[in-house]
């Protein structure tokens, strides 16, 4: 696919060696993407990604793995964006390492093919990511507003949640919005005293 037909990125570039973070400056700026910060410092990186909220970062291994390593972490921390480790060389306990700090891919050599095939699959996995995380989060909602329900009806579970599915029918809310508010109103009530109906 050409360049032109696809999304332009921000992307952030961090690694400690001015030679390699002109290399792939170039390289994402030659596929068309938008460099918005290279930064050589854990603290200013951590900082700048705050900021300025890439669509991903690239973070090269340079003279220290540890420090790549912390700049992994400090990105992963601060960002809403996925991480892809770039390497001269294979280094599979550098990967594993990274791996552990949350990088969503690596490649080893500087070539712009790579790179954007890289990014088209690590964005994708990062969506699918996102998606999943959110199913997760509205899942743990309906569960808590279940388990009010199961406590303030004095209902099983299957009933706690019918009596959920019914209202947002009957309302036209969304469940997990239901549920949300279930969940919320319910540290606003009083707590049931044994004997209270």
């Amino acid at each position: 696919m050409p360049f032109e037909s696809r999304e332009q990125l921000r992307v952030l570039i961090a690694n400690e060696r001015d030679d390699r973070l002109d290399l792939t400056t170039r390289i994402v700026a030659s596929l068309g993407h938008i460099v918005i910060a290279r930064s050589l410092d854990v603290a200013q990186v951590a900082a700048t990604t705050a900021e300025t909220r890439p669509d991903v970062a690239l973070v090269g291994l340079g003279e220290s793995p540890d420090h790549a390593l912390e700049l992994i972490s400090r990105i992963v921390q601060e960002a809403a964006c996925p991480v892809i480790a770039l390497l001269q060389v294979d280094d599979p306990h550098f990967v594993g390492e990274a791996a552990k700090r949350g990088i969503f891919a690596y490649i080893s050599h500087s070539e712009s093919d790579e790179l954007q095939s890289a990014l088209d699959i690590v964005l994708r996995r990062f969506a699918e990511f996102q998606s999943l995380e959110g199913a997760f989060g509205r899942r743990a909602v309906i569960e808590r507003a279940k388990g009010v329900l199961m406590e303030r009806h004095a209902v099983g579970e299957q009933e706690a949640f019918e009596i959920l599915r019914g209202h947002s029918r009957s309302s036209g809310r969304k469940l997990v919005d239901l549920a949300e508010a279930v969940v919320d109103s319910h540290l606003l009530l009083p707590a049931t005293r044994p004997g209270d109906e």
